[in-house]
């Protein structure tokens, strides 16, 4: 199919910034496991862990900032001699332009790197045929809890025209 049959038009190089906060600890977590190998209690990397999340996003790294919407999936420990994680996310947007759109990432996530990369693999509504990378860096992180804030970089092509008509279906 051409992209011009789908009612889509030329793409543009868009960037978006806002913080992850990722939260594991006390009564209101963000994350949660919710799965396990057998042999995890013994891996330095917590290899086989599985955690879904539900983790607000933000315009600045407080946890008190604006909230523009909620990183929404999986990650796993999928490495045996670091920490590795398999991350499958749809960050959903809810404020401004982007309200009701989600974009998907999929990648691996080498936690203690300075700043990691990983796929933009589509969205949905205005980022309907994105594709793309994102880049995370750790802004905080708690080693006694786990919890984590970090910034967050997309960069990815999509039809700015849905901007004009986010309701429009192909």
């Amino acid at each position: 199919m051409s992209p011009k049959s789908l009612g889509l038009r030329k793409e543009k190089l868009s960037h978006l910034h806002f913080y992850f906060h990722d939260i594991v600890s006390g009564q209101n977590p963000t994350a949660v496991r919710v799965a396990q190998a057998a042999m995890t209690n013994k891996s330095p990397t917590a290899f086989g862990v599985i955690m879904m999340a539900d983790d607000p996003l933000t315009v600045g790294p407080k946890p008190n900032s604006k909230l523009v919407g909620k990183a929404q999936g999986i990650y796993v420990s999928a490495s045996q001699n670091e920490l590795g994680l398999l991350m499958v996310l749809n960050f959903a947007f809810t404020e401004g332009k982007y309200n009701g759109s989600t974009v998907s990432m999929l990648g691996r996530n080498a936690v203690f790197f300075g700043v990691r990369e990983m796929s933009i693999v589509g969205g949905s509504g205005v980022f309907r045929f994105a594709r793309g990378y994102a880049q995370a860096k750790t802004f905080w992180f708690n080693t006694t809890s786990g919890d984590a804030i970090v910034e967050y970089n997309f960069s990815s092509f999509f039809d700015h025209s849905l901007l004009l008509e986010p309701s429009a279906e192909p």
